[in-house]
C-alpha cells in the first residue's frame, strides 16, 4: 500500500476525508492542510480525476529524520530517483515547514535539488535540468522540527484548474473552494441552486458539474503520466468510465446572476468553455432589486468585500440592504456567504447559525449560514436565534 497526502483550501480537510473514503482511501487521517490516507497506485489516478476538492495529490517517497541542510541531502541522495522518472525530465523542487530550525528554506531547496541531481549523476553520468516555471516532475519535501518527507506529486498544475476557466473576475474564487462550499452547504442536485452575484461563474460551473457527475479532471493532464511506473492502460480504464457516467446536458436548477452585463459575460464565456451553457440560467439583476428563482432553495455567494467594493461608506450602506432583502424575499431560503471581512454579521444584521473558517488561497474567510425563516431575522427580534 501507497502512502498519500490531499492538500486542499483550509477548512476543507474533514469533507475531503470523506470524499476521498467514498474513493477508497484507506484510513484517512485529517490534519491542518490536507488528508494523508493510504491505497493502491491506481487510488491516485481515481483521485486526480474524481476529486472536486483536493489541491495537490502527492506520492510520499521517502521520511527521515534531520537535523541541517546536510542531513537533508544525505537523506534526499539515499533515494532511488531514477526508478521515479527519466533523467531527460525537468525537475522543480518545494519544500515547506512547520517549525523547522533551518534558517533557510531556500538553502534547503537547493541542497535537495544536488541531492537528486547527483543521484542521477551516479547513476547515468548527468543530471536532469531544473525547470521552475513548467516541470515534468515536482518534488515535495515537508519538513518538522525533525522530519522531512519527501513526495512526488502526482497531479502536476493545481487540481483547482480544471480547464474551463477562460474568464476570471476580480478576486475569483479557486475551483475546488467553490465545490467545498458547495458541500459545505449541504447543496444537492435537484435542489435549486442561486448564486445572485456570480461573478465569473465558479460556483455554476461546479454545481452543474456535480450535478451532471462530471469529473473535474476529465479533460486535464496529470503529473503521474510522466512517471516511471505509469500504469497507461488502467490510467485509460479510468478515464472512460468517467466519460461513460456523465450525464447528458440538461436544463438544470442552477441559476445565476450578476447586476453587470460585462461581468454576467464573464460567467457565459466560463459556461460555455465547460459545455455548459444549456445547462445554467443566467439574469442580469441586482440582487438588492430582484427576485428569488424559485419559491425555495439554497443561496450561495461570494460578495464584494473590502477594496473589491469600494469605500467603507459603500460597503456599510450596501450589507444591510442585502440583509432586509434576504429576511424579506428570500424567507425559506438557506443563505451561504463567503466573506473575508469578519464585521459582515453585524453589518447585515442577520444572526448567522453557523461560522466556518476556509481560505481562499492566502485569504482568511468566514462562510457564514443564514436559515431564511418567516418572520424578522433581525438580532434580537424574535425568531433570530436560529442554532
Amino acid at each position: 500500500m501507497e502512502k498519500f497526502f490531499a492538500s486542499c483550501p483550509r477548512g476543507l480537510e474533514a469533507v475531503l476525508a470523506t470524499e476521498l473514503a467514498a474513493l477508497g482511501a484507506a484510513t484517512p487521517s485529517v490534519v491542518d492542510g490536507g488528508v494523508a490516507f493510504g491505497g493502491a497506485l491506481a487510488l491516485c489516478y481515481a483521485a486526480n480525476l474524481e476529486s472536486r476538492l483536493a489541491s495537490r495529490l502527492l506520492l510520499q517517497v521517502g521520511q527521515a529524520a534531520y537535523r541541517d541542510e546536510h542531513d537533508l541531502y544525505e537523506a534526499a541522495r539515499a533515494l532511488p530517483w531514477p526508478r521515479w522518472f527519466d533523467v531527460g525530465q525537468s525537475i522543480r523542487v518545494n519544500v515547506a515547514a512547520i517549525r523547522s530550525p533551518l534558517k533557510s528554506l531556500d538553502f534547503a531547496t537547493l541542497r535537495i535539488k544536488d541531492a537528486v541531481c547527483d543521484a542521477f549523476r551516479a547513476a547515468h553520468g548527468r543530471r536532469p535540468d531544473v525547470d521552475t516555471a513548467n516541470p515534468d516532475v515536482r518534488i515535495h519535501v515537508f519538513l518538522t522540527r525533525d522530519a522531512a518527507t519527501f513526495y512526488l506529486d502526482t497531479s502536476g498544475e493545481p487540481l483547482f484548474k480544471r480547464g474551463w476557466r477562460i474568464a476570471s473576475g476580480d478576486a475569483p474564487l479557486r475551483e475546488n473552494l467553490a465545490a467545498g462550499i458547495l458541500k459545505l452547504a449541504g447543496w444537492a442536485p435537484p435542489a435549486p441552486l442561486f448564486d445572485p452575484m456570480c461573478g465569473s461563474g465558479t460556483f455554476l460551473v461546479e454545481a452543474a458539474m456535480m450535478a451532471l457527475d462530471i469529473a473535474p479532471g476529465l479533460d486535464r493532464a496529470f503529473g503521474f503520466e510522466k512517471l516511471r511506473n505509469f500504469d497507461a492502460a488502467a490510467w485509460q480504464s479510468l478515464r472512460e468510465d468517467a466519460r461513460r457516467r456523465r450525464k447528458p446536458i440538461q436544463r438544470l436548477a442552477i441559476h445565476g446572476s450578476d447586476k453587470s452585463g460585462n461581468t454576467l459575460a464573464l460567467a457565459r464565456v466560463n459556461l460555455s468553455a465547460a459545455g455548459l451553457s444549456e445547462a445554467v440560467q443566467l439574469k442580469q439583476m441586482d440582487i438588492l432589486d430582484g427576485s428569488p428563482p424559485t419559491q425555495t432553495g439554497i443561496m450561495v455567494m461570494n460578495p464584494p468585500y473590502g477594496e473589491r467594493l469600494g469605500s467603507d461608506a459603500e460597503l456599510r450602506a450596501f450589507y444591510p440592504k442585502l440583509g432586509d432583502v434576504l429576511k424579506k424575499r428570500y424567507a425559506g431560503w438557506s443563505a451561504y456567504i463567503l466573506s473575508a471581512d469578519m464585521q459582515l454579521p453585524k453589518l447585515i444584521g442577520l444572526k448567522a447559525s453557523r461560522r466556518t473558517p476556509l481560505y481562499n488561497g492566502a485569504l482568511e474567510c468566514r462562510l457564514f449560514e443564514y436559515k431564511l425563516i418567516a418572520g424578522s431575522l433581525r438580532r434580537g427580534k424574535g425568531p433570530a436565534s436560529i442554532a
